[in-house]
């Protein structure tokens, strides 16, 4: 178990999303090098889930993460946010010292 969890606005937002993809999309997050701050997040559909991937299911929603990047966001909540600056997936993640304003890149 890696604690890493699903907001209901999170979950709502990816079957909305993925009720115009094909039968079977999944949303993918993965960590990658890079960004502002040293890190950031990747946000795919996906239809393929991998062995090692993690899965995260709420209110029918599914979520994969990568083997590598589990480590990177152990305990993260994975929320969705509509404010003045726009609608985005936003990761509270406890591991991470810093993070940019955009909200997908954090450093650890």
């Amino acid at each position: 178990m890696t604690g890493i969890s699903l907001t209901e606005r999170a979950a709502r937002r990816i079957n909305e999303i993925m009720a115009s993809e094909p039968e079977g999309s999944m949303l993918r997050i993965s960590v990658n090098g890079g960004g502002c701050s040293g890190f950031q997040y990747a946000f795919d559909v996906d239809r393929t889930r991998q062995d090692d991937d993690l899965l995260i299911e709420k209110d029918g929603a599914k979520v994969v993460v990568d083997e590598v990047s589990i480590q990177y966001m152990e305990g993260s909540v994975i929320d969705f946010v509509d404010d003045l600056i726009g609608q985005s997936f936003k990761i509270e993640n406890p591991h991470a010292t810093a993070s940019c304003g955009c909200g997908t890149s954090f450093s650890l």
